[in-house]
């Protein structure tokens, strides 16, 4: 069994910080691209950053300058440093990872449960 597990959501208010992190945990052989993405009410989910096993990151244009996406491959563990809040950030914040459990397994994503991120004024 895989799971994800997503810490440091919670309620802040508009200019402030979170660093939500996501621990992968159980049977894995490696991980490849592990990557944040989140769900605001009534609209789709929305890629919001990426990383590579070699450390090769990509941001939604709406987060460029102010979410550092960072990861421990020692822990399974991917980071998403969240500076200068804005309103619009509130959202479910879900965890990802592309993830072979062996290795002669092809790797699948898998998903966190979700942590909520409410940006108050």
């Amino acid at each position: 069994q895989v799971q994800l597990v997503e810490s440091g959501g919670g309620l802040v208010q508009a200019g402030g910080s979170l660093r939500l992190s996501c621990a992968a945990s159980g049977t894995i052989f490696s991980i490849n691209t592990m990557g944040w993405y989140r769900q605001a009410p009534g609209k789709q989910r929305e890629l919001v950053a990426t990383i590579t096993s070699g450390g090769s990151t990509n941001y939604a244009d709406s987060v460029k300058g102010r979410f550092t996406i960072s990861r421990d491959n020692a822990k399974n563990t991917v980071y998403l440093q969240m500076n200068s809040l804005k309103l619009e950030d509130t959202a479910v914040y879900y965890c990802n990872a592309d993830l072979a459990r062996t290795s002669w397994t092809r790797s699948r994503g898998y998903w966190g449960q979700g942590t909520q991120v409410t940006v108050s004024s």
